[in-house]
């Protein structure tokens, strides 16, 4: 009788525990959206194929096995934008580690922060007076300009940022206050822009269009949004699919200086 050859080498251990890794980081991108009931559909459907193959079931065998043959490009279609988010962190880790790494041998963090709060300046005071009269908004911060993606679905301005030029979009008697405001390197590219709303099932039930389209926002790209209740006047940062809630004036300048 033949002995088993158990042999485990450190690349094996190695090898499962990145697989581990790259799990449950999809995991976390689809956990609580209606790509989980998705994933368990097809694993559901993969496993019947697997029975019924087992049980000889030519005709059931052929159905689910044609199904089967092309679940590789079934799983592109269906977790397009799972796919896209999965990339898109992936390449913004990347960026940001070289872009910080690049910026320290030029200019000094102190510099640089203090460079930042300048331009976060009219954002912030925008926010403040907004929150104050209780005035809706939605203002989604993007690091480049997807025309395509932004601009058609939007007017598009292009125009220098102040605290006036937002106060006065926002406004609830302006054409341009319904949808969201699109800021690239501290420009006001898009206003009225429509924006995906996520998805998600756990997200509680009071949130309106405003934060649904923030995370949604968020869930698909890189950008980062700001919300301003228009029923609380309480400002939320939303990031990766996530929110913050309630957060204070002090709060939101630290999380702009970090993520812009």
């Amino acid at each position: 009788m033949e002995s088993l050859d158990f042999s485990f080498r450190l690349l094996d251990i190695i090898d499962i525990f990145l697989v581990a890794v790259i799990l449950y980081y999809i995991y976390s991108l689809i956990r609580g959206t209606i790509a989980v009931n998705i994933l368990i559909g097809l694993g559901l459907i993969y496993i019947i194929y697997i029975l019924v193959k087992q049980f000889n079931m030519h005709l059931l065998t052929n159905i689910f096995g044609g199904f089967i043959s092309v679940g590789s490009l079934a799983l592109v279609v269906v977790f397009q934008q799972e796919i896209r988010r999965f990339l898109i962190h992936i390449g913004k880790n990347i960026s940001v580690k070289r872009k910080n790494f690049l910026w320290s041998f030029f200019v000094s963090k102190k510099a640089a922060t203090q460079d930042n709060r300048l331009r976060l300046k009219p954002i912030i005071d925008a926010c403040r007076s907004l929150s104050k009269s209780h005035t809706g908004a939605l203002m989604v911060f993007a690091k480049y300009y997807d025309e395509e993606y932004y601009q058609t679905s939007g007017e598009y301005l292009d125009a220098h940022l102040s605290k006036r030029l937002l106060e006065s979009i926002f406004q609830k008697n302006s054409p341009l206050h319904d949808g969201a405001v699109v800021i690239v390197d501290f420009k006001v590219m898009t206003a009225s822009c429509v924006l995906p709303l996520s998805d998600s099932e756990d997200l509680p039930l009071h949130f309106g269009l405003r934060h649904r389209a923030a995370i949604g926002v968020t869930e698909v790209s890189d950008a980062i949004a700001v919300v301003v209740s228009e029923e609380t006047g309480e400002i939320s940062f939303a990031k990766d699919g996530n929110v913050n809630m309630n957060i204070s004036h002090e709060e939101l300048e630290e999380l702009l200086n970090v993520n812009l």
